[in-house]
């Protein structure tokens, strides 16, 4: 992965950054080592972990599915996901989070097979949901993600609790020249030519558990949402990601946004589309870890730098034979769990997902983990 600037700089450090050196230069001017890199940290750890851990919390006549993964630490990572779409999306990101505490990936009311509100929908009331999250796991400073739709809910999060301190914003809608419908689909469209097979699969998946009365009756409201009018209200430090193919977040767009948060920093991922922290979730990962570390300086909303990811796989290209069944085995496995509201079977599954991906990655997984883990799911395949 290397980091290219394509724009010019026009502006100086944001607060609390200092004069740490960006991405791609040496504070002496001089060219700098390669940015830390999370997924490379991870496989050079002991262990990876690979259990995750499925809670439901209340909220408001319905709950939030909580996928967790990691140990307890200073700060956790929470994922919120865009209109329809599972936490699932978030497979390939969460495990290279698990920095400096846990991964908490939420499944939100209507989606997912989580069961829906009654009455009103509104993304302020997704935004109650996930506060009701933070307070039940007892999170007083995790570092907010949103992808899509999710980027609304935990903007209105970050707006509410100025004490956050970190947040990121992956694809943020919705374009406020492009405020109908069918301005948005016809991006979203656009966009989803430039997504790999599995980004499509998870999408009309996940689309069908949502159905269609629910998806249209929260569209409306993710399309009228002014993001911008919160940002302003946000005090914590904003990454914002887009995905180089992304029509329906266009650059003018994130640039105009980026200026309304009162500390922003843009990036751009070369190749991405509109699901760009599946496809291109290396990158990713190290943006949001180095985002959080203070490693991103910023040189002003008017600059969107660029970076390349040259390590995340496509689809099941780096398994064997072996893993690529367990992919596929537990992804049924889950769907399955999901349609039913069976959380023993989506932490199976889930976990089994993390074992093969590991072992695609090269990331060492304790032995006896590995066996309980393969032999839930797919006991077929522990002799091959």
């Amino acid at each position: 992965m290397h980091e290219d600037d394509t724009t010019p700089h026009t502006h100086g450090t944001a607060p609390g950054e200092g004069s740490a050196p960006s991405e791609g230069s040496a504070p002496d001017g001089g060219t700098a080592a390669p940015a830390p890199d999370p997924a490379g940290r991870l496989a050079d750890a002991e262990d990876a972990d690979v259990t995750v851990e499925v809670d439901r919390i209340a909220v408001d006549g319905t709950y939030v599915r909580v996928s967790s993964i990691g140990h307890p630490g200073a700060r956790a990572f929470v994922l919120v996901a865009g209109l329809g779409i599972a936490a699932t999306y978030y497979e390939r990101l969460a495990p290279h989070l698990n920095e400096n505490g846990p991964v908490h990936a939420l499944d939100l009311p209507g989606f997912a097979g989580v069961p829906r509100f009654r009455g009103a929908v509104s993304i302020e009331r997704y935004a109650d949901a996930v506060e009701r999250v933070l307070d039940d796991l007892g999170l007083e400073d995790p570092v907010l993600v949103g992808h899509s739709m999710g980027t609304q809910v935990v903007t209105e999060v970050a707006a509410r609790r100025p004490e956050l301190r970190d947040l990121v914003l992956i694809s943020p809608v919705v374009d406020r020249r492009a405020r109908t419908i069918r301005q948005s689909a016809g991006r979203f469209l656009r966009s989803s030519l430039h997504e790999p097979a599995a980004v499509r699969w998870h999408g009309i998946t996940a689309y069908a558990l949502c159905g269609w009365h629910w998806f249209r009756k929260v569209l409306p409201r993710m399309i009228a949402f002014p993001i911008e009018d919160r940002a302003a209200e946000v005090q914590a430090r904003t990454l914002i990601v887009r995905g180089e193919h992304d029509a329906l977040v266009p650059r003018d767009w994130v640039r105009s946004l980026a200026r309304v948060f009162p500390h922003a920093v843009l990036r751009e991922v070369v190749d991405g589309a509109h699901s760009v922290m599946h496809a291109q979730a290396d990158a990713v990962a190290r943006l949001a870890v180095d985002h959080v570390a203070g490693r991103i300086t910023d040189r002003g909303v008017g600059s969107l730098q660029r970076v390349r990811d040259t390590t995340t796989s496509s689809d099941l290209a780096r398994l064997s034979a072996k893993e690529a069944w367990l992919v596929l085995k537990s992804r049924f496995i889950e769907l399955a769990g999901m349609a039913r509201g069976d959380d023993g079977a989506l932490e199976q599954a889930k976990s089994a997902h993390a074992v093969a991906m590991a072992d695609g990655d090269g990331i060492p997984v304790d032995p006896e983990d590995r066996r309980e883990v393969v032999d839930e799911v797919a006991p077929e395949v522990r002799g091959r």
